[in-house]
């Protein structure tokens, strides 16, 4: 597994604490250390607990949640990224074991915002800002299916008001918050990230040319 911590992944080794049960079944807190920032990883879990010499361990799992750290186990954003989008990137993040409704609602609305500053869609609902900029071309193929999937996995057509009022909290297919996280993730790099390394790079060939006494590239 990957520590939610340091990032770093490691072989998956737990102990379980006993807490108590209800009509939904056993409760849990399973402990893990991770090896290399020795910090502890505490997550809440539901199912069937049961005892083997002296040591608890879970059969079976309906649910868990990570209750420390709060936080998110996804890759830090690199500084290139507007804060005005980061920062609603990390609150979907951060909301999304409690309540993936609410960190769907953030995405779809920090996608909508980017779709309309950095591809210059013309204003409209999700599905069809989505649309228009699959159609036009601007966006590599993958790039281009990736957010594409988004309608299918969303349902407009069945939850309508995902596309049409991003901001609203509603119900969400299984694996939607998710992917739109990993959607805005693959837009970053492509709108903030790609270019900042395209344009370090060409700076650093133009002093190399320019001290071999040849004529620097021009940056368009």
């Amino acid at each position: 597994m990957k520590c939610p911590h340091c990032l770093e992944s490691f072989h998956d080794f737990y102990e379980v604490i006993l807490v108590g049960n209800d009509a939904q079944g056993d409760w849990g807190i399973i402990s893990r250390k991770c090896p290399s920032c020795e910090r502890v990883i505490l997550v809440l879990a539901n199912g069937k607990i049961s005892s083997i010499g002296g040591r608890s361990h879970i059969e079976a799992v309906k649910n868990e949640r990570l209750i420390y750290p709060r936080g998110s186990s996804r890759t830090p954003l690199s500084k290139e990224v507007p804060e005005e989008f980061a920062r609603e990137y990390r609150e979907a993040c951060i909301i999304l074991a409690d309540s993936p409704r609410t960190s769907a609602a953030l995405s779809r609305r920090c996608l909508q915002r980017l779709l309309r500053e950095k591809a210059h869609v013309k204003p409209s609902n999700l599905a069809g800002e989505i649309q228009e900029v699959v159609e036009s071309g601007s966006l590599p193929p993958y790039i281009a299916d990736s957010i594409s999937d988004i309608r299918k996995i969303s349902n407009f057509a069945a939850y309508p008001t995902k596309s049409e009022r991003t901001g609203e909290v509603v119900d969400v297919e299984a694996g939607e918050a998710d992917w739109n996280l990993d959607v805005l993730e693959i837009l970053f790099h492509f709108y903030f990230v790609q270019p900042s390394i395209i344009k370090k790079k060409r700076e650093i060939l133009n002093l190399r040319l320019k001290d071999t006494d040849k004529k620097g590239l021009k940056n368009d």
